[in-house]
């Protein structure tokens, strides 16, 4: 735990109760460099209490805002565990939860900073705040949340072959209904590719149009399908370099095939020591 760490985290903004649970409970997993933060979803999961799609949809918008960086990972009983950095440089750019000092400077009537309570002329009590009041003055509404998601959602629909495009108003509702459940962008664009490719060819008598794929939810069973095999993958990865180390440990003859990136990686999931690497002959 690193409580130079928790406390950059809780001294900022992250837009959300919810984003700033999960990187407070990052932050006490992590180093005083913000490294070495190792724990699955799930296990965030059931210590934050929120929902899985929730902290999946978190950690990947800290990842794509840079909040956090993976730097590998690391063998487990599931398969592999990833590895995270919480960069403390982004974390420090971040606004402050302190309130601001406000310069308002001195006039003949100041404002207030109290309820008013003192006796007008008619003898009515002051209003509880005056109107004035810093507090009160209200920022103006952004669109650039809805302008993004809008962005989003016309990407992933033009992936859908023109010729079965119908309703696209719909579409773009149902679409941006998937992203706010955690859906990525880039899933959603691969399920609707790879309908596209399974039902080339096909009459327009079998194909189903845009507005009732995006309805009916079709593209789960594609999205499912795709984080199988991306999971996978990750697991043939893990099971890889898990190999790698054990020929490193055991200076096997092999690890002269071991290549510098690979070297990295071992070294990033701290499956073997800097030193095992120089013994095994991979660096002087």
């Amino acid at each position: 735990m690193s409580w130079r760490v928790a406390n950059a985290c809780a001294e900022r903004k992250f837009g959300s109760a919810t984003r700033k649970q999960i990187i407070m409970f990052l932050a006490d997993k992590a180093s005083d460099d913000g490294s070495g933060i190792w724990c699955s979803k799930g296990t965030i999961q059931r210590h934050t209490e929120l929902g899985e799609t929730t902290v999946k949809r978190t950690i990947r918008d800290f990842l794509k805002e840079g909040i956090l960086v993976e730097t590998g990972a690391r063998g487990c009983k599931n398969g592999f565990t990833v590895v995270y950095r919480i960069d403390l440089t982004r974390i420090e750019a971040l606004e402050l939860t302190a309130e601001p000092e406000i310069e308002t400077g001195a006039t003949v009537d100041p404002v207030r900073t109290g309820p008013g309570t003192g006796a007008t002329v008619a003898g009515v009590p002051g209003p509880p705040r005056p109107p004035n009041h810093p507090k009160t003055t209200h920022k103006p509404p952004t669109r650039e949340r809805v302008v993004a998601a809008d962005e989003e959602a016309k990407k992933v629909l033009s992936a859908y072959p023109p010729d079965r495009m119908r309703g696209k108003a719909e579409c773009l509702g149902r679409i941006r209904a998937a992203l706010d459940e955690g859906v990525s962008t880039k899933d959603l664009t691969e399920a609707v590719k790879a309908y596209a490719t399974q039902s080339a060819g096909f009459t327009r008598s079998k194909v189903c149009f845009s507005d009732n794929w995006f309805k009916s939810g079709r593209w789960g069973t594609f999205v499912e399908d795709i984080a199988k095999s991306r999971e996978a993958s990750k697991a043939k990865e893990a099971e890889m370099l898990a190999g790698l180390a054990n020929w490193v440990t055991d200076k096997h003859p092999l690890c002269r095939h071991i290549t510098p990136g690979q070297v990295d990686a071992l070294l990033a999931a701290e499956l073997v020591t800097q030193a095992q690497i120089q013994a095994a002959g991979l660096r002087s």
